[in-house]
């Protein structure tokens, strides 16, 4: 991908680039017995309808969500990311070459002010943008901090947000190179408006949709303790 990356740009490096994705999570599904199940795929444009932006907002548990993403949507996608990733030999060299947003955290007011310009050019092409609003991989049955920044992007440029619940951490916790067999749950719900919305009240109704998923489609991570 890197030598490609010097004679192409754009979707013809991306589409060749997501074959080794493919390949990652085909290998998930042979060696380690990790199938997963999509619903909710009718909430998103087919590539039939053309460029259309679209804001994705999902749950993050685990590194199985970023690679599957892509070989589930039927458009590019480009992520928002933490910038140390860029540091990670060849993988972040890779990235670091597609149409991606990559951001300092350290430095909020910077970090907002570049996602909000390359998120215009991105979805004023018709691109479609995925955001973690927790920030960073969740437990299996835990919940993070839901940030309002893919709300305000959303608002900022009029997209409607689309929520994505995933359960990855069963088969695939963080911080772990084991994978378990079993199958991961993505559910994509329908876009939510943003006219008229404000941030906090529009990324509450996001974590409220997400949240209540994946107690739906993980119920035993959610379970109560039994009383003593």
């Amino acid at each position: 991908m890197l030598v490609l990356s010097i004679f192409v740009r754009g979707t013809r490096l991306y589409w060749p680039t997501m074959r080794w994705l493919r390949m990652a999570i085909w290998g998930a599904r042979v060696i380690c017995g990790v199938r997963h199940r999509v619903t909710g795929l009718e909430h998103v444009p087919t590539a039939a309808e053309g460029t259309k932006a679209v804001l994705l907002a999902s749950k993050h548990q685990s590194a199985w969500e970023t690679f599957a993403y892509p070989t589930i949507m039927p458009h590019p996608l480009a992520y928002v990311f933490k910038r140390e990733l860029l540091y990670v030999p060849f993988f972040g060299w890779a990235m670091g070459r597609l149409d991606m947003i990559h951001i300092d955290r350290s430095k909020r007011a910077e970090a907002w002010a570049k996602v909000e310009s390359q998120g215009r050019r991105i979805m004023g092409q018709g691109g479609w943008v995925i955001m973690f609003p927790e920030g960073t991989r969740a437990p299996r049955g835990g919940q993070g901090t839901y940030k309002s920044g893919a709300a305000r992007l959303a608002i900022a440029t009029g997209t409607p947000i689309v929520p994505i619940a995933v359960n990855a951490a069963k088969c695939w916790p963080r911080r772990s190179w084991l994978l378990r067999p079993g199958v991961i749950d993505v559910v994509i719900g329908e876009p939510i408006d943003v006219q008229g919305r404000q941030p906090d009240e529009l990324m509450r109704q996001v974590e409220q949709w997400i949240e209540a998923q994946m107690r739906r489609i993980d119920p035993e991570a959610y379970a109560e303790p039994a009383a003593p």
